[in-house]
């Protein structure tokens, strides 16, 4: 149980926090993870992760919408088809063994998504197939509802691939298309298991939202001048990779 082991985890969690706020994320696939190996009750592993990642990316959406780089008009189409479709996601009944093989699996595409270069700049005018990105927003916020995780590690680098927008303008939609995705989901698996459950895993937790809630302010005022950004996409990618491994072949 999170209460066995409160001061690692949380540390876990701070850094978590702090990794992959200072590269634009919130960390739900990784707070699902670290959840996964501890004692936990799966049924609660959603609620946490989703709840912390809502700490870590409102201040980053928040920070982006003041600084008037969030494309809203092509952010908003692509938010508002993922939000419904994780809410669905939220709701689904799943059993223990298919949760972690989708976590798992999840993890490792998300290690994956973290190697990929990230473009700086404009890059150059969208491709064709940049009209087709809101099409990938339902599965990515079904996804997001189901696992506990936000989708925007997945639909950052499918923006950069097309060309979608600048780099700071995809940075600002990921922020807001987790920020979203988290609340649709997080409400989905309320409906679906109950406020007392809910009370449950969000009371177990604090200390883990106080650690997310210190680790990504200092992730995204600090870590990027600590430590060279594509270090910090490798180092959390790493991570991810091996607790993903280990989910899906129990080693």
């Amino acid at each position: 149980m999170i209460g066995a082991v409160p001061v690692l985890l949380a540390l876990a969690f701070g850094v978590t926090a702090l990794l992959y706020a200072s590269v634009g994320f919130g960390g739900g696939s990784t707070y699902s993870a670290l959840l996964a190996l501890s004692d936990l009750d799966y049924r609660l592993i959603p609620l946490v992760s989703l709840a912390c990642n809502i700490v870590v990316v409102t201040g980053g959406s928040i920070r982006f919408a003041r600084a008037g780089v969030t494309p809203w008009k092509k952010a908003l189409v692509i938010v508002a088809l993922g939000a419904p479709a994780s809410f669905l996601g939220g709701l689904t009944p799943i059993r223990e063994a298919t949760f972690l093989m989708l976590l798992g699996g999840s993890l490792v595409l998300t290690a994956l998504t973290m190697l990929m270069p990230v473009r700086e700049g404009a890059g150059g005018a969208p491709t064709w197939a940049a009209r087709l990105m809101p099409l990938a927003a339902a599965p990515l916020g079904y996804l997001a509802g189901l696992v506990g995780i936000g989708g925007g590690i997945f639909l950052a680098p499918l923006l950069h691939i097309v060309r979608w927008h600048e780099a700071r303008g995809i940075a600002a939609t990921a922020s807001l298309f987790i920020l979203v995705n988290s609340l649709f989901g997080l409400a989905g698996q309320m409906v679906k298991n109950g406020p007392a459950l809910f009370g449950q895993a969000i009371g177990a937790a604090l200390p883990l939202l106080l650690a997310v809630v210190i680790g990504g302010q200092v992730g995204s005022l600090m870590a990027s001048r600590l430590l060279p950004q594509q270090w910090i996409r490798w180092l959390t990618a790493l991570l991810v990779l091996v607790v993903g491994v280990r989910l899906l072949f129990g080693v």
